[in-house]
């Protein structure tokens, strides 16, 4: 048996799991394998995979998913994680972002305020969260600056993929929606139902749960999360306006 835990978080109205299973269908269906999908503390995706050709479906899943390191140790200063932000708003020195590091404790990566004040400029970081549309789960890739193993500290910028495309969104004039909490199908159904899939100049998947709506100019993000709201529950969502 293998059990792999990877870098999807499945939580909201839970519409994950059955998506997840489909993938898995017809990445590994043809395979001689069974596997059973989990959730782990902080709601990251476990696989256990079990039969004939496990070795081979776990490193198929890896590719395809991607893995949490897990351990502390396993964290790199210089390398690149993809990540989820947590805790949004709670401190006031910079941003949490959760990697999937359990052990020997669980480890957020802070993205520390001096450095988002030199990319963003100078404001407060609550201020930066609202405006920017950040909110919790959303995926991010960053790169780890510096681990303290003593203090258990791990500190971070964003990968300059990464950075180039928030400074994107928060400049070419469309608003934008980040939806966390359902899959982009559920999405889809809201905005067919509401008549606003009109009104959207793209769609893109950000993770197994967690969608970016570009919205076409003079579309306002407020009246479409007032019209898509209760049909996508208990989905969050975290708007650029540019209005």
């Amino acid at each position: 048996m293998k059990e792999l835990v990877i870098l999807e978080k499945i939580y909201g109205d839970r519409s994950g799991f059955e998506k997840l299973d489909r993938k898995l269908k017809s990445l590994i269906g043809d395979l001689e394998v069974t596997w059973k999908i989990g959730i782990t503390q902080k709601q990251w995706v476990k696989i256990r995979i079990e039969g004939e050709d496990e070795e081979i479906s776990a490193n198929l899943i890896r590719e395809e998913f991607g893995e949490v390191p897990y351990k502390l140790s396993n964290v790199k200063e210089g390398q690149r994680y993809r990540g989820r932000f947590i805790d949004l708003g709670k401190v006031g020195y910079g941003v949490y972002v959760d990697i999937g590091v359990f052990s020997p404790t669980p480890k957020d990566a802070l993205v520390p305020l001096y450095y988002l004040k030199r990319e963003f400029g100078e404001k407060p970081v609550r201020q930066m969260i609202r405006e920017f549309g950040w909110i919790d789960y959303l995926p991010v890739e960053i790169q780890v600056e510096r681990v303290e193993f003593g203090t258990r500290e791990v500190e971070a910028y964003f990968t300059d993929r990464q950075l180039k495309k928030m400074k994107s969104w928060i400049s070419d004039g469309y608003d934008k929606l980040f939806i966390v909490g359902t899959i982009s199908e559920r999405i889809e159904e809201a905005l067919i139902k509401t008549g606003h899939s009109r009104d959207v100049k793209k769609l893109e998947e950000l993770g197994l749960m967690e969608t970016l709506l570009i919205l076409k100019r003079g579309t306002q993000a407020p009246g479409i999360i007032k019209e898509i709201g209760p049909y996508i529950k208990p989905a969050v969502i975290g708007a650029i306006k540019f209005g």
